[in-house]
């Protein structure tokens, strides 16, 4: 992998890298950016809030601690810490040339790769910061719940890879045994060689 660093992206999503077309390719049935931007950001919301009911039932005893309050503050804080790492994930799954983009006006960084992959590997690429910083820690939680630090950064992480998951979503329904997939701007093609 390589990584470059684009910075603030404009916008233009003719501007962000490609390679050419494969013959035969066929466009993910996807949302445009915008409202899967929207979408995203709509199921995170949903399913913080499913995840925070599991966490308040599961932590209700380790309230009496004051730190438990401390541990989910500073665990606000690592979140956000984890989104260029949780990026830097993704593009670790690339064997070339991979390019990190800052999105703040929509809430967002992404990585783009004009590289193909098979499925599995699109699937653990999209999976990979959300079990590393989500699930892991969360399950940690489940077993061990005074860990209310461990939780919290588990409930925020699994929430915002939404967009992950759709992207999931798609590759594992749209896509027929056999097939690659590459991205072209914000698209995903998949083909079958």
């Amino acid at each position: 992998m390589k990584l470059h660093y684009k910075g603030k992206y404009d916008g233009k999503e003719e501007s962000l890298p490609h390679g050419e077309h494969r013959p035969g390719a066929v466009q993910f049935r996807e949302p445009e950016p915008k409202k899967f931007t929207l979408i995203a950001n709509g199921g995170a919301l949903v399913l913080s809030a499913l995840l925070l009911v599991v966490f308040f039932i599961r932590a209700r005893n380790s309230f009496s601690e004051m730190n438990a309050l401390v541990q989910i503050w500073i665990a606000c804080g690592l979140w956000f810490l984890t989104l260029f790492p949780h990026e830097l994930l993704h593009a670790s799954c690339f064997r070339g040339d991979v390019y990190l983009y800052t999105w703040l006006n929509r809430g967002a960084l992404f990585v783009v790769g004009p590289e193909d992959m098979s499925k599995s590997r699109f699937v653990f690429m999209s999976m990979l910061p959300n079990l590393v910083f989500g699930f892991v820690p969360f399950l940690i939680f489940l077993i061990w719940p005074f860990l209310t630090l461990a939780g919290m950064l588990g409930v925020l992480s699994i929430s915002s890879g939404f967009g992950d998951y759709l992207n999931v979503f798609h590759a594992l329904t749209q896509m027929p045994k056999g097939a690659r997939t590459y991205l072209y701007g914000f698209h995903s093609y998949w083909y079958l060689p």
